[in-house]
């Protein structure tokens, strides 16, 4: 049985020959294991375990498919029949149509600049498509930690603003970090 979110119209959206469709339980290994290995630009500060990635999707991730106005949407993206990463919503507030854009691609790709590059410009188109133009919502928003410069001018280069730098935000290797926060709105998208 294939996945699908009640609140959107399709089962999968593509970009290019991007293929984004919600999380199925033989893409999560994957997940939990590209996690694992870039904790350092995560919200994560240990290892996932393979028992709490399951637990997380079974009570936290799945059960947001049936809602009318889930708070959480993630989508496995692929390219060349072959899961690469995952991306999608988090923190929506339905109340102020807005969310956080979420993205993470295996570490062989974040180490390819190109690869990198191209896949994280058509994701950023895919995200509005679905964000702006399915789901009405009137606000993107990211937080990247200050030491990926190379994201943070993809995110400029597709109508992100920079929107402020919350100093000293996270500690990293026992280093302070700070967090850049960028948005984009409905009104500046186009079809």
């Amino acid at each position: 049985m294939k996945l699908k979110y009640k609140i959107l119209p399709f089962y999968e959206f593509n970009e290019k020959d991007l293929i984004a469709k919600p999380i199925d339980n033989k893409d999560i290994e994957f997940i939990r294991l590209c996690r694992n290995s870039q904790k350092d630009i995560l919200r994560q500060n240990q290892n996932i375990s393979k028992s709490d990635q399951i637990n997380y999707f079974k009570t936290q991730i799945w059960p947001q498919l049936l809602l009318d106005n889930p708070t959480i949407i993630l989508f496995s993206l692929f390219r060349n029949n072959e899961i690469i990463g995952y991306g999608g919503l988090v923190n929506i507030s339905w109340e102020n149509r807005r969310a956080e854009v979420s993205y993470l691609v295996s570490k062989n790709i974040v180490q390819n600049k190109q690869e990198y590059i191209k896949n994280f410009n058509d994701f950023i188109n895919l995200i509005k498509k679905i964000s702006f133009y399915h789901l009405s919502l009137n606000r993107l928003f990211t937080e990247t930690y200050d030491m990926r410069p190379l994201h943070v001018s993809i995110l400029e280069n597709n109508g992100f603003k920079y929107e402020g730098r919350l100093k000293s935000h996270i500690i990293i290797n026992k280093k302070e970090i700070d967090s850049l926060i960028h948005g984009c709105l409905n009104k500046n998208y186009e079809i």
